[in-house]
């Protein structure tokens, strides 16, 4: 049976500082694989954790696929397995960080419905060690950074 196997992780050089994330997307039945990562110049961890599920979920070209997203992020998959999201809506986002990043995950989650599961990260798992790697290596590589607009507009006031 076709399914796309999601794994991600991001990092930070300081909580804020520079960060990235990696992901490895995997369709197993087809042995297809295929690698993303991206910097930025100042951004958080928790920004990068969920960053890189949103871009995973916007590359899915056939959401009609069981998707599995694996993630050693619990302020990821608890904001979705335990419905967090859903009481951040009722409220209005009231006192929610990253509000930005949540409204672009809903989007990407309702047209790319995917399965959460929490792996502990740093335990030898080979594809959230490959997304470490990614995520290490473009939060370090500051040539290739982009700005996280959401973090610094807001480090700013502006919203």
């Amino acid at each position: 049976m076709d399914q796309v196997h999601i794994y991600t992780d991001g990092s930070s050089r300081g909580n804020p500082g520079p960060g990235g994330y990696g992901i490895v997307m995997e369709q197993p039945s087809r042995n297809f694989k295929k690698e993303f990562a991206q910097g930025y110049r100042k951004t958080t961890n928790n920004r990068m954790e969920l960053l890189a599920v949103i871009v995973a979920l916007e590359k899915i070209k056939k959401p009609e696929i069981p998707i599995t997203v694996f993630t050693d992020s619990k302020y990821v998959s608890d904001a979705v397995n335990k419905k967090w999201i859903d009481g951040w809506i009722r409220r209005k986002w009231k006192n929610v960080k990253n509000v930005d990043l949540w409204k672009r995950f809903i989007k990407a989650y309702n047209q790319a419905p995917a399965k959460f599961v929490w792996i502990k990260g740093h335990n030898d798992h080979p594809q959230n060690e490959r997304c470490d790697q990614l995520a290490v290596y473009a939060a370090t590589h500051p040539e290739q950074h982009l700005v996280d607009e959401g973090y610094e507009a807001g480090e700013k006031g502006l919203f």
